[in-house]
């Protein structure tokens, strides 16, 4: 430092020299060193300077030369020391003190180790328990200034002040913490038993404090983002000024006391918010940042695969929403499945918890996501679906077979599918030969051939079919063998649809002996010629629209009892045929009294005055109610005895003698009772209150 003067004495101890040698080589030495250690020039040539020195060490003075130049850099720095402590000084001022102290200390010892650099390589080198003239600079420098308590107190205080300030936002003199810090670090354990140590004490009060105080007064999206800016924040302190080993407990603190320690009430209070409101980049840093913490990736498994579930509980549960059930689990799957693409990195436990999660949620409502799902494949594949070009129709086939999947009442779903595919191809109703196929095709492959074969033999039949109606016009044969087993209900046909009838009989078997017919008669349709005032019309309508219009070529009026005996057709199934023909869009009969729904007494006459701006047209059949499928629910699940009691039950009340007549064609007597104890059980049936003899359906 300024003013200090290199002691005369340091250098009387001299060996004795060849007369040869002059004695002002120790001179030159001490004025150079006091030169250097005053930061003036030096008025000798360091290369002079640095033979002086080798000199000397050829001749035998090498550890009285080393011991008075360990002597002269002590003295130094203890003046120092002596004046650092003597300033009043302001911590920031202190420690460019300090700062300036240590960079003079530096540029010195390198100044000196150059013209001493033949001994430091020779007599240094030689003697393993003598610090290098570098490292003995750094001794005395720690042990006399950095080693005081006071100075070293003060400095690292002084540090760790400007740390806190930084964090709080205000602006610091960055390149002087690196400078100490360095320091520090240059001067082996001081680092880290003197500064880390407090340094991150110090920290993880602060964030432990921050952390409690932030999830309390912000959002989870805000939070999660300081969170993240405080890790970027710690991470380029450690770049900038910081030693590198700090790197790992300074983030594994801030990752503790800002998430580890919150991680429950991070995604209690607004993961199901980010989930709902599908805010992907929240999700993605949720997610990256919950990857860094210990059992961060487990919890926040647990709370996707609960909300999951929970909403997909909401969505199959409520029967309101049972028309848009399909579509909504769709829509659902797709919003996973891109959250854990972008967000999730596609991680694979993720994606496994997902699919139990579905299965779980799914088959909460048993039997309905299969009866829905199947009619939902129907309504694709129906001729008329103008919403999806080929290839969109396709991957919503492979769309929906993920969701097939999850569901266990396979055969429910095949029950349904079998019935929707059967009208789809004897009406003529498919889309699409190749998307009925295709759908084929991935059932098989998910179920297997035994699962299929059916729904296969019903496309040969198609084929095998061609032939027969070049030859007669529009009759479609299948074997009964491959169809889903439509009701064979019996109605009382006019007598000209029995002429047309035996003409073809007569036509099949005359072809193929051995053969006998069976008709579907519930899935047949005509085309029908009428004459109103206005004029001609053809209406294409169903077999049950068919026999009670052809009724109307007897007589202009009938009672609703008049026409139920005349055609056969179901009290129910007739009341909807009628519906249609009556009070619908294309009135071709007239109700009275008037009104939406048929009434037992109500007649019907012929409309004369029909009108209509069309030649031809179709008048639909009022669509069944959801309980018509009862039974292709009991075909899944109950015994032939099951189902014909329960087609009786559901017709009426009936006794325990009746039952047992219905159910002596297909099981004992004996067995009878447990059947019917277990509908009881399943909630198909129930005893009558007042008769414990008599049952009733259990809608």
């Amino acid at each position: 430092a300024a003013g200090f003067q290199l002691p005369v004495s340091s250098f009387t101890e001299r060996p004795k020299l060849p007369d040869n040698y002059t004695q002002d080589t120790w001179q030159k030495l001490h004025e150079a060193v006091g030169a250097i250690q005053s930061s003036v020039s030096i008025k000798y040539n360091l290369e002079e300077l640095y033979q002086a020195v080798e000199n000397l060490c050829s001749y035998k003075v090498s550890a009285t030369l080393y011991k008075q130049l360990r002597q002269v850099c002590e003295d130094h720095v203890k003046a120092q020391i002596l004046q650092c402590c003597t300033d009043s000084l302001d911590s920031l001022l202190f420690l460019k003190k300090i700062n300036k102290c240590w960079q003079d200390h530096c540029r010195q010892m390198i100044m000196i180790r150059s013209i001493f650099l033949f001994l430091d390589r020779t007599y240094v080198l030689q003697n393993s328990m003598l610090p290098s003239i570098w490292d003995m600079g750094l001794e005395l420098f720690r042990n006399h200034v950095i080693s005081d308590k006071q100075v070293q107190n003060k400095t690292i205080d002084g540090i760790l002040l400007l740390i806190e300030r930084e964090r709080n936002g205000e602006a610091v003199d960055r390149s002087l913490l690196r400078s100490l810090l360095s320091m520090l670090s240059d001067l082996q354990q001081v680092y880290k038993e003197s500064f880390e140590q407090r340094f991150l004490e110090e920290t993880n009060c602060l964030y432990a404090a921050e952390g409690q105080r932030l999830m309390q007064e912000r959002e989870v999206p805000e939070y999660l983002h300081h969170v993240n800016k405080r890790l970027e924040e710690e991470g380029d302190r450690v770049i900038t000024y910081l030693d590198h080993s700090t790197q790992k407990p300074l983030i594994a603190c801030v990752e503790k006391q800002l998430l580890g320690e919150h991680l429950s009430a991070i995604l209690q209070k607004g993961l199901d918010n980010l989930l709902d409101e599908n805010r992907i980049s929240d999700l993605t840093q949720t997610y990256q940042l919950f990857s860094r913490v210990k059992g961060g990736q487990q919890i926040l498994l647990q709370h996707w695969s609960e909300y999951i579930k929970n909403f997909g509980t909401t969505i199959v549960v409520n029967p309101e929403k049972d028309k848009d059930m399909v579509q909504e689990l769709l829509d659902f799957k797709d919003k996973v499945d891109h959250i854990i693409e972008v967000c999730f990195q596609k991680n694979e436990k993720f994606i496994n918890l997902m699919k139990e999660s579905f299965e779980t949620f799914i088959n909460k409502r048993p039997n309905k996501p299969a009866e829905l799902i199947a009619k939902y494949v129907d309504s694709k594949l129906r001729a008329g679906n103008k919403e999806a070009t080929d290839e969109e129709l396709e991957r919503i086939l492979d769309k929906i077979m993920i969701i097939f999947r999850f569901i266990h009442g396979k055969d429910v779903f095949e029950a349904f599918y079998k019935k929707d595919l059967a009208k789809r191809l004897l009406v003529g109703k498919s889309a699409s030969v190749d998307a009925e196929k295709s759908m084929l095709s991935k059932l098989k492959h998910e179920c297997g051939a035994a699962f299929t074969s059916k729904l296969e033999g019903m496309f040969k039949d198609m084929e095998l079919s061609k032939d027969v109606m070049v030859q007669f016009k529009q009759v479609h044969l299948a074997s009964s063998l491959h169809w889903y087993n439509i009701n064979k209900l019996f109605y009382l046909f006019a007598l000209q649809m029995i002429k047309l009838q035996e003409v073809f009989k007569t036509f099949y078997l005359g072809k193929h002996s051995g053969r006998k017919l069976q008709w579907q008669t519930t899935l047949g349709h005509a085309v029908l010629k009428a004459e109103f005032k206005e004029g001609k019309k053809e209406f294409q309508v169903s077999l049950f629209q068919t026999l009670v219009l052809l009724m109307f070529n007897e007589g202009d009026e009938f009672s609703f009892e008049e026409i139920k005996m005349a055609t056969g057709v179901e009290d129910s199934e007739l009341r909807r045929t009628l519906q249609s023909l009556a009070c619908g869009k294309a009135r071709v009969l007239i109700k009275n009294p008037k009104g939406k729904d048929v009434e037992d007494g109500d007649k019907f006459m012929f409309n004369g005055d029909f009108k209509h701006k069309l030649f031809r047209i179709k008048i639909n059949q009022i669509q069944m109610k959801e309980t018509v499928y009862v039974s292709v629910h009991l075909r899944s699940f109950c015994g032939m005895a099951e189902v014909l009691v329960l087609y009786q039950t559901h017709e009426s009340n009936v006794t325990m003698s009746l039952l047992y007549l219905v159910g002596k064609r297909v099981t004992k007597p004996g067995d009878l009772k447990k059947r019917i104890e277990s509908l009881i059980d399943r909630d198909y049936m129930e005893r009558d209150k007042d008769n414990a003899n008599q049952y009733h359906y259990v809608a």
